[in-house]
């Protein structure tokens, strides 16, 4: 009986960018912000070929997309660090994640940089 090739397996979304309602200042408490989310879902031991073709047996990233748009428009927060972590909590509860790096950039606070949270939680 021969074993089924093992790989271990991350889930990117790279760059995902739309508005948020996030901050302490007094415009970022009247209008939404773009923010950029990137993140990275590890999913551990995974074979090297899914057991079939199916879209049902595997992490669909429209869904993972969804559910950062989601969380990080629900509601406004005050920091970033609270956004980040309430992400990062979220995607830990999906299906076969294991660990998780978020990175939340807000793109227009400064004219002269990014600012960013990163965040890592799980196992790597």
């Amino acid at each position: 009986m021969s074993s089924t090739p093992i790989g271990r397996q991350t889930l990117t979304l790279q760059g995902l960018r739309f508005d948020a309602n996030l901050g302490i200042l007094d415009q970022e408490k009247t209008a939404p912000q773009p923010i950029q989310v990137d993140a990275e879902l590890h999913l551990g031991a995974q074979p090297l070929m899914p057991k079939d073709d199916d879209i049902f047996h595997v992490l669909d990233y429209r869904k993972v997309r969804r559910i950062i748009i989601d969380e990080c428009t629900a509601e406004h927060v005050n920091l970033l660090e609270t956004l980040i972590g309430k992400l990062a909590q979220r995607l830990l509860q999906l299906p076969g994640v294991v660990g998780v790096r978020v990175k939340i950039a807000k793109l227009e606070i400064f004219d002269d940089c990014e600012v960013a949270i990163r965040m890592e939680a799980g196992e790597w």
